[in-house]
C-alpha cells in the first residue's frame, strides 16, 4: 500500500491499515500479548475471555467478589497483608506475565525516529514528549492497561456513554490497547485513538482507527463531532491542559463526556512507612522537577478536576483510587495490581528518567545510570506500603436536554457526589 512522505509541518497523519500481503506475526504476537495480560471478565468487558473459561461457578463468582472487593478497598483504604511480605510471598501465582518485544510494520515514512541516549523517541513534533516510544516501552504501556483493567474489575470506563457511544476519540493512544478493545466492546462505535507515535498494530477491528498527531494543536475533526474523549496516562505530556479542554469541549458534542484517567506519580503511604528520604520518594520529586524545567507540570493531576470544570464541563465528578506499589496488600487483585504497578515503574526507571534529567538538569547518562542503582533497591523495601492515587474524572459538555446536577448531588448512573 503506497503512502505519501511525511513532512516535518503535516498537522496530522493516517495510519494506514493492513495489507493482504503484510506479515501477521507481529500483530499475533501483540494479540497474543494483550490476551495474556487480560483482566478477568466482568459486565463492562464482555468481550475478554479465556482468563475464567476453566473456572467452576463457586470458582467465578471468588474471582469476582476478590475484585469487587479490590475496587472498594482501592478507593478507600487497603488492608496490609500482615502474614507475608514481598520477600515470603510466594511466586507462584504472581510472576509479571511473559510479554515478547514486537514491532509494528508501518510504512518506512513512519518510522523516521529520533535516538538518544540508546532509547527511540518520536520524530513527528519531536521533543513534546519527553519518554521513549520503543518495544521495550510499548511492553510497559500495556503492562499499565493490564495493572488498570485488574484495578478497576474490567471497566474501560466511568462516563455513562450508553451502548452506543457513536464517536470515540482515545487521546494519547500508545499502542492503542485501549482503542482496540473498546472497539471489539462496542462494534457500532467509531474508534480513533491519536498519538505523537505510530506504534499501533495494523491488524485492528474495522471500527478503530489511528492517527498520528498532536492533540495541543488544530484538531482536524469538525466541531460538534465526538460523543465520548478518552484520555489516560497523559498527565507528563500535555503542557497547556486548559487549551486542551477548551479543545476537548469544543468537539464534544452537546451532552458528550470527557474522561481523564491520570496517576498522581508521587507515592503516598497511609500508615508512614515511607520516610521522605527513601530513595523512591526523592526518584519522583526529582522527575517533577525535571518535566518542570520542561514546562510539564507533573502535579498536573491534582487540578484537572478544577480545569474541567473552569473550562465550561458540567457534572464533573471525580472517583479517587489507591494503586499499591508490591505486594503488601492483602486482597489477591490487590496484591496483583501491586506486583503489576511496581513492575512498570521499575522497569520505567530509566526510561522516565532519562530525557527530564538530561534535558532538563543537565545530568548525564552515566549520573542517571548510578543513582537509579539505588531506587532500583529500594522498590523492593517490603516494609514500605506505598500507594499512588489514580484520578478519574468525568466531565459533560452542557447544551439542549442535558440535566445539570447541583453540586453534592449522587447521580443515579455515579456513585460519587458532583463537584460543579
Amino acid at each position: 500500500m503506497s503512502t505519501s512522505p511525511r513532512h516535518d509541518d503535516d498537522s496530522a497523519i493516517s495510519v494506514p491499515g493492513a495489507s493482504a500481503s503484510q506479515s501477521s506475526t507481529t500483530q499475533a504476537s501483540r494479540a497474543r500479548k494483550r490476551s495474556s495480560i487480560s483482566p478477568p471478565k466482568s459486565e463492562h468487558s464482555p468481550q475478554l475471555t479465556g482468563w475464567n473459561q476453566l473456572l467452576s461457578a463457586n470458582e467465578q463468582a471468588e474471582q469476582n467478589a476478590e475484585g469487587e472487593d479490590a475496587v472498594l478497598q482501592a478507593q478507600n483504604e487497603i488492608d496490609v497483608d500482615s502474614g507475608t511480605d514481598a520477600q515470603s510471598v510466594s511466586d507462584a501465582g504472581y510472576e509479571t506475565d511473559s510479554i515478547g518485544t514486537t514491532s509494528t510494520s508501518l510504512a518506512s515514512s513512519y518510522r523516521n525516529f529520533a535516538f538518544e541516549n540508546g532509547r527511540r523517541y518520536h520524530r513527528f513534533r519531536e521533543g513534546a514528549y519527553n519518554f521513549p516510544n520503543d518495544d521495550l516501552e510499548q511492553d510497559r504501556e500495556d503492562l499499565k492497561h493490564a495493572m488498570m483493567m485488574h484495578l478497576l474489575h474490567g471497566r474501560y470506563h466511568y462516563a455513562p456513554i450508553g451502548p452506543h457511544p457513536g464517536h470515540v476519540l482515545d487521546i494519547g493512544t500508545g499502542t492503542g490497547i485501549w482503542a482496540i478493545e473498546m472497539g471489539d466492546l462496542y462494534p457500532s462505535a467509531e474508534i480513533l485513538g491519536v498519538d505523537l507515535s505510530p506504534i499501533q498494530p495494523e491488524w485492528v477491528p474495522p471500527n478503530v482507527k489511528f492517527m498520528v498527531d498532536d492533540v495541543e494543536s488544530p484538531w482536524l475533526k469538525p466541531l460538534n463531532y465526538f460523543d465520548y474523549v478518552h484520555s489516560r496516562h497523559t498527565v507528563m505530556a500535555i503542557r497547556d491542559w486548559p487549551k486542551l479542554m477548551s479543545s476537548v469541549l469544543d468537539h464534544l458534542k452537546p451532552g458528550g463526556w470527557y474522561e481523564m484517567q491520570e496517576i498522581h506519580h508521587i507515592p503516598y503511604c497511609h500508615d508512614g512507612t515511607m520516610p521522605p528520604d527513601h530513595p523512591v520518594s526523592q526518584y519522583w520529586h526529582l522527575i517533577t522537577e525535571a518535566l518542570a524545567k520542561l514546562n510539564v507540570n507533573f502535579n498536573a493531576t491534582l487540578l484537572l478536576e478544577g480545569i474541567m470544570r473552569d473550562s465550561g464541563f458540567v457534572n464533573v465528578h471525580t472517583r479517587i483510587f489507591h494503586v499499591p506499589i508490591g505486594l503488601w496488600p492483602r486482597n489477591k487483585v490487590l496484591k496483583k495490581v501491586g506486583l503489576y504497578w511496581r513492575t512498570v515503574l521499575v522497569d520505567g526507571l530509566e526510561p522516565i528518567a532519562l530525557a527530564p534529567l538530561t534535558r532538563g538538569l543537565g545530568w548525564s547518562k552515566e549520573q542517571v545510570e548510578v543513582w537509579l542503582i539505588e531506587v532500583r533497591k529500594a522498590y523492593m523495601d517490603s516494609w514500605v506500603h506505598s500507594h499512588m492515587p489514580l484520578y478519574i474524572t468525568c466531565g459533560q459538555k452542557p447544551g439542549p436536554g442535558v440535566h445539570v446536577y447541583r453540586t453534592g448531588e449522587i447521580p443515579p448512573w455515579a456513585d460519587v457526589p458532583i463537584v460543579s
